[in-house]
C-alpha cells in the first residue's frame, strides 16, 4: 500500500481516510475504540472529523466525535501514528470563518481531541461575510504557533478557491493544500468540471466525502422500492433515479465479474482519479471496515474503468 502526499504539506497518508461522523453517533465510544483499532492495525493512518459532529444526532449537540477520538487518542497513545483533520465553520456553537471564531474553536477542538497539534485543520465551509485575508492570516497564525500543520478547504467553489490561493500567494500566508469535495461515483460533474483541473494545477490533495454516496452506492439499493422505509431514505433519495440505479446495476455486474463488492469498487474507481489522493469513508462494524479498506488493494482494468465511466456519464 503506497502512502500519498496531502499537497505540499509533507504529510503522507494511506489511500482511504476514516470519516469520524459516527464516533458518539451510530458507533459507540466501545466500538469507535475497536473500529480506530482496527483502522490503524491494517496499515491505515488519516482520520477525518470536525466541531459539529454529531449535533444533527437525538440527543446529541456538537463535539462529539472529536471528544471519542480524543479519548481514544489518550487510551491508545498514538498520535504521532495518526494524521489527524478537523473542520471549523459550519457547528452553530462556533459558526463562520472570522478570526475571532477560528482562534476560539481551534482550542476548543485541540482540547477535546486532547492533543496540542492538528495535522489538517479544514474551513469546513466556505464563508462570503468574512474577508478571505482575515480567514487566512487566522489560519496562517495557527500555522506558526505550530497549532496546525497544514490547511484544508471543504466545500469551496473553484472560484472562491482559485481567489484564496491568490490571497495566500500575495500575502505570504499559509495555502490551502488539501481540499475536500463531494465526489463519488455518482456525482460527478461539479468536481470533474470546476475544480479537478484547478487542483491538479495547483498541485493540491483531494480527499473526497460521501464516496459511496450516503451508502447508494454499496449496491443494497437496486430499486426505488428497496430505499422506502429505511433509515438511509432521506439521504439516498436524490441518488434513486434511472441514472442512479443504471450506475449500481452496471457497479454491481463489474463487481461481480472482479470478484469484488460494490462498495469497494466504488472506491477503487474514486482511486484511479489522477485528483484524487484518498476517498474520506466511515464504518460502523469490524466487517464492514474491513470490507471498505480491501478497496485499496482492488485492481481495477482499465476496460472495467471505462465501462463504469460510461454507465456514470452526466
Amino acid at each position: 500500500m503506497k502512502n500519498r502526499e496531502l499537497g505540499r504539506s509533507g504529510i503522507r497518508i494511506a489511500p482511504i481516510v476514516f470519516g469520524g461522523n459516527v464516533f458518539g453517533w451510530t458507533a459507540d465510544e466501545a466500538r469507535s475504540f475497536s473500529l480506530l483499532d482496527r483502522f490503524l492495525e491494517r496499515g491505515f493512518n488519516a482520520i477525518d472529523t470536525a466541531d459539529v459532529y454529531s449535533a444533527w444526532g437525538e440527543g446529541l449537540s456538537g463535539g462529539e466525535s472529536e471528544t471519542v477520538l480524543g479519548s481514544w487518542l489518550a487510551r491508545s497513545g498514538r498520535r504521532d501514528d495518526v494524521v489527524l483533520m478537523t473542520k471549523v465553520g459550519m457547528w452553530r456553537e462556533r459558526e463562520g470563518l472570522s478570526a475571532a471564531n477560528i482562534e476560539a474553536a481551534v482550542n476548543d477542538s485541540l482540547r477535546r481531541l486532547r492533543t496540542d497539534y492538528l495535522d489538517v485543520y479544514f474551513a469546513h465551509i466556505d464563508d462570503d461575510k468574512v474577508p478571505l485575508d482575515e480567514t487566512l492570516t487566522a489560519f496562517n497564525k495557527l500555522v506558526e504557533a505550530g497549532k496546525v500543520r497544514a490547511l484544508g478547504a471543504s466545500n469551496y467553489s473553484a472560484d472562491r478557491l482559485r481567489e484564496a490561493l491568490k490571497v495566500s500567494n500575495e500575502q505570504g500566508l499559509a495555502r490551502y493544500e488539501v481540499v475536500q469535495p463531494r465526489y463519488n461515483l455518482h456525482d460527478r460533474e461539479d468536481f470533474e468540471v470546476n475544480l479537478a483541473s484547478l487542483v491538479q494545477e495547483e498541485q493540491l490533495a483531494v480527499v473526497s466525502y460521501f464516496s459511496l454516496a450516503s451508502g447508494f452506492l454499496t449496491g443494497k439499493y437496486r430499486k426505488a422500492e428497496d430505499i422506502l422505509g429505511t433509515a438511509r431514505e432521506r439521504m439516498v433519495t436524490d441518488y434513486a433515479t434511472e441514472r442512479g440505479f443504471g450506475i449500481v446495476a452496471e457497479l454491481s455486474a463489474v463487481a461481480s465479474e472482479l470478484g469484488a463488492k460494490p462498495s469497494q469498487l466504488a472506491l477503487a474507481w474514486l482511486l484511479s482519479r489522477p485528483a484524487v489522493t484518498a476517498p474520506i469513508v466511515s464504518a460502523t462494524s469490524l466487517a464492514q471496515l474491513d470490507e471498505i479498506l480491501e478497496a485499496s488493494n482492488l485492481s481495477v482494468p482499465a476496460d472495467a474503468l471505462q465501462r463504469l465511466d460510461k454507465a456514470s456519464q452526466y
